[in-house]
């Protein structure tokens, strides 16, 4: 039986499911971040939460990529997915709370692509910073 847990291929299935539902988790906590509700949006056809939440998207994947690319266990795995997305929602954070003319939240929930944009570009951009940091 411990060869079946050895197998590549086992492994490769687990490491996907576990980021499949890690993502799911932080989607939601991000869901409860935001003012605004991604999927009811999305499917209204508003661009800019679709930017937003694709850069959530591929930040959460690209942490989860460093740290199966560095970490030998499942759980080391998804720690560091945890760690990485906890930094990923804090720099989101900060984002909002360095922009005081505008409420980034608010602005993406109206429809605002530049800003959707930006949060795109902040969220992938943090995640390559998060993920090489990852040992």
């Amino acid at each position: 039986m411990n060869s079946f847990w050895e197998n590549i291929m086992v492994i490769a299935t687990a490491r996907y499911s576990i980021v499949i539902l890690c993502t799911l988790v932080f989607l939601a906590v991000f869901e409860l971040a935001t003012t605004y509700r991604n999927w009811a949006e999305i499917k209204r056809g508003n661009t800019a939460v679709a930017m937003a939440t694709g850069g959530k998207i591929f930040g959460i994947a690209n942490i989860f990529r460093y740290s199966i690319e560095q970490n030998d266990t499942l759980l080391q795995t998804i720690g560091w997915g945890i760690f990485g997305f906890a930094l990923l929602l804090l720099g989101y954070l900060i984002f909002e709370f360095l922009t005081p003319a505008m409420k980034v939240d608010d602005e993406i929930g109206q429809g605002n692509n530049a800003v959707g944009l930006i949060s795109m570009a902040i969220s992938v951009g943090l995640s390559f910073v998060i993920g090489a940091s990852i040992i």
